[in-house]
Formats: structure tokens, sequence, C-alpha cells
């Protein structure tokens, strides 16, 4: 499929803002001659060498000193002609030098670089496929030492070099069914004879060991939204703290302590975990559903924040439903319990067990697990550790994991689907060959949108403009 992009020369500042030893501007385009002219008059520019100068305002007033490195097309990060001038890392000197370079390139038609620019136009040009391109992103984003490890994996090429190995079956199994619907003269079971049935199943058990790696690469990128939710006093706060390691919620006996969510990303064997910890929820009533018009009035700022607890309820991935196991199941829990999710898994955490004399444990009921801790005395919080793992899916396979996107998962699960489509046609003989090779057809296209050969330009305009400016 064939892209369009704007073919203008761009320049932006490539390092982080703030204050730096070092700081670079990047321009790119297809040909540079003239900025580079402009810039630094009669020095010129050895290919792939740094060359120390002074950056000089166009009336030779001396901005900074520092290295120019120029790269020719298309041996650069683009494919373009790239100019990288590193100078001294403060933002005032950044700007003086960004705004020299656009100064000399305005009769070239320089301008400032959207977010993403750069590495579009190095996916335009070859340099890189899209997953590789996003891999990029998630390695400058990795919160954790395995999410840089997958992300550099997949910016090497491993996760494409697996789509195209599918790919490439699904296309050899093409291959065979069209052939075979241009010469139906041919007397032939072709199922049968070219083990169609045999290369689809081998092909479906290959997509499915791809999307468990995906999966589970997914989970080191994105994290898991974890709400901890109760009534008020039950320790919430207490358990954010200790999964924490840090007074992060302020603990009180006093209910209604805390009135908005409170979140801290931890992290569980390199999985990030987004713990939120949300306002207690309470009634206007009793435990005999009488108004106490003293110690359960709820005024307008907790009601605001039970609210909000309902609506990171409804987002969450897991919800931890606290429990005072010093004072066993009450009414109140009953119906906090009936409103949350039939779709969000649920695990029972039954707190304070260092009053009530439980030991540390995990118990499940049918579906349901229960788990017996203390925050403030540290026990059993392994035990809620793993559990949380557990649901989450992840397993420690030992293998390089690919660090997928959602739109990734998408396109495997899809690709599934017309496999397994494929498959209920080939069930019919000869009689659905036809249908069967458009199943195929569809499969290879939704593996090809991970890498970009089967990418619309709108979807590329989404994914590079969540990119940090200058890469």
């Amino acid at each position: 499929m064939t892209h369009t992009y704007d073919s203008t020369p761009i320049v932006a500042i490539a390092t982080a803002p703030g204050r730096g030893g070092i700081g670079v501007v990047r321009i790119s385009g297809k040909d540079l001659s003239a900025i580079t002219q402009n810039l630094f008059r009669d020095i010129v520019l050895k290919p792939r060498h740094a060359t120390y100068l002074d950056f000089k305002q166009a009336d030779g007033t001396v901005i900074d000193q520092g290295l120019v490195i120029a790269f020719k097309a298309p041996h650069s990060y683009t494919g373009e002609e790239v100019l990288e001038l590193q100078g001294h890392g403060g933002p005032v000197v950044m700007q003086m030098l960004l705004s020299r370079c656009l100064e000399a390139g305005r009769e070239h038609g320089l301008r400032l670089a959207e977010p993403g620019e750069f590495t579009q136009r190095a996916f335009m040009n070859d340099k890189l496929d899209l997953a590789q391109a996003e891999a990029v992103a998630d390695l400058i984003e990795a919160s954790t030492e395995a999410a840089a490890k997958s992300a550099s994996q997949s910016m090497s090429g491993a996760f494409s070099k697996v789509i195209h190995a599918l790919v490439e079956k699904v296309v050899h199994l093409r291959m065979l069914v069209e052939a075979t619907l241009d010469f139906p003269e041919e007397e032939i079971d072709f199922l049968e004879k070219s083990d169609a049935r045999g290369q689809l199943s081998d092909i479906q058990k290959a997509l499915r060991a791809v999307f468990e790696q995906a999966a589970q690469g997914a989970l080191l990128r994105e994290g898991l939204n974890v709400v901890l939710a109760g009534q008020p006093n039950v320790g919430k706060s207490s358990l954010l703290n200790a999964l924490a390691g840090d007074d992060i919620a302020i603990v009180t006996p006093i209910a209604g302590t805390t009135r908005d969510k409170v979140t801290e990303t931890i992290h569980i064997e390199g999985i990030p975990l987004n713990i939120i910890d949300t306002a207690g929820i309470r009634h206007d009533h009793d435990e005999d559903g009488v108004n106490d018009r003293l110690a359960n009035r709820i005024d307008a700022v907790e009601r605001i924040g039970i609210e909000r607890t309902w609506a990171e309820v409804q987002k969450a991935d897991v919800i931890l439903h606290l429990l005072d196991a010093s004072r066993g199941p009450t009414r109140a829990d009953e119906e906090i319990a009936a409103r949350f999710p039939a779709e969000i898994p649920v695990i029972c955490v039954w707190t304070k067990i260092d009053i009530s004399g439980h030991h540390p444990s995990v118990d499940n009921v049918g579906d349901l697990t229960q788990i017996y801790l203390s925050a403030q005395e540290h026990l059993g919080m392994d035990l809620l550790r793993q559990e949380l793992l557990r649901i989450a899916g992840w397993q420690q396979t030992g293998e390089s994991l690919y660090l997928a996107r959602e739109r990734h998962l998408i396109a495997l699960k899809h690709a599934h689907e017309h496999l397994e489509q494929a498959a209920e046609y080939a069930a019919q003989n000869d009689q659905s060959l036809d249908l069967f090779a458009e199943e195929l057809r569809l499969t290879q296209d939704r593996l090809n949108s991970i890498t970009g050969e089967f990418t619309s330009d709108d979807l590329l305009g989404v994914i590079f403009s969540r990119f940090c400016i200058g890469k």
C-alpha cells in the first residue's frame, strides 16, 4: 500500500525539555545543501563525521559551540538527508539554535516537525516498518526494565519477523488455493493432496503462540488498572501504602478521609499496576436502614468522591473489594458487591486479620477469590501480589516478549477469526474453495496491518501523533 507524506524539510529539538549537558536540534529533508550553506557558510561537512564549530546567528554572533553531524540519504534515521546540531542543553540556547535553523531554512520551506514526524519519515522511507516505529515510542516510554527489553526486541524487528513468517505461510496456502480455482478442470482433491487442512492448522497454532506472547508484552506496556473499593475505614489507603512501600495516602480512623482518588503505579515482576485508592462507599443510613444524623451523614464533597469511586470501578481491569475481617460481612458490603460490573474480575480482600485473628490465606469459593491479609502488619501481601499477576494472565515463560499495542492484539484476534472461518469452509471439501481463499486474504490483510504494509494514512496519523516532538 502506498502512503504519502509532506516532504518539506523539518526541524525540532530532539532532546527532552529542560536543562542538560547536551541538547540536539535535528533537521531532515530530501536536500539540505542550501540550508547547510546558510548555517555554516563555507565549512565542508564530511558525512557521518562530527565537526566542531561555532553556531552563529546570521550576523555572525556566536550562539554556542558544539558538534554538527551530516547524514546523507539513505544512510540516516529518516532515510533523508539529516543534520544534527549538538550544543549545550540549556532551554534558551536550544530555542536560539532552533530559531536560527528556521531562519536559515525559511526560503527552502523548513518548518517545525510534528510529533513523531521523524519516525514517520523513517517508516515512509522503509527504514522501519510500523511495528518497529511504534517500538521506538514504547522504548522511550518504558517504565520498567522488562518493558524496555521487550520494546528493544520489537524495535530490532523480532516481532515483525514473526509476523512476516506468518504472512508467508498464509500466502503459500493462498497460492495453492487460488491455483486450484484457476484450473477447475483438474479433477483432484485439492484439500487432501496439498494437506491444506494441516497447513491451516499449523498457521492457527503459530498465530496462537504469537498472540500469547503479544498479550504478555501488552501487559508490560499498558499495565493493569486495579481499583480499591469498599466501605470507609476498611483499610484501602493502608493497602495502597503497603503495596507502594510508602505513605502515599493519608490514613486516619475518621470515615471519609479519602475524598478523591489517589493513584500510584507499582511494579510486580516488571508488570506495572496502577493502584487506585478511592473514597469509601457508604449510604445515608446505618445497618438497620435508619437515618443517623450524626455518624453517617455524608457531606456534598464526600458524595462527589463516592460518585467518582463508581466511575473508577467502571474503568477497572481488576476490582479489589476490601472488607473488614474484624467485623465480618455486612449488608452494606453486599450492596457494594452487587453493583460491581459482572465482566470485571473481583478479588475479595479481607483486611485487619491482625485484629480478627485470621491467618494469611487465599480461599477460592466458586468463582470468587478471597484473600485474608493485614496491610498494617504486611501479612499476606505476597498472596495478593501473586493473585493480581494470575488475574492479569502473567506467565514467566522465559521467552522474549513483544511490547504489543492494543491495535496489534485486535489485528491478531481478527486474523484468528478469519482462520476459524477458513477452517469451516475447509471442512466442506472443495465446494467452498473461493470462500476459503477469501478468508485467507483477509487474514493476510489483518497481519499486514501490524507492520504497516496494509494500513490507512488516517491510522498512521493517529499513531505518529502520539510520539514526542523531535522523534
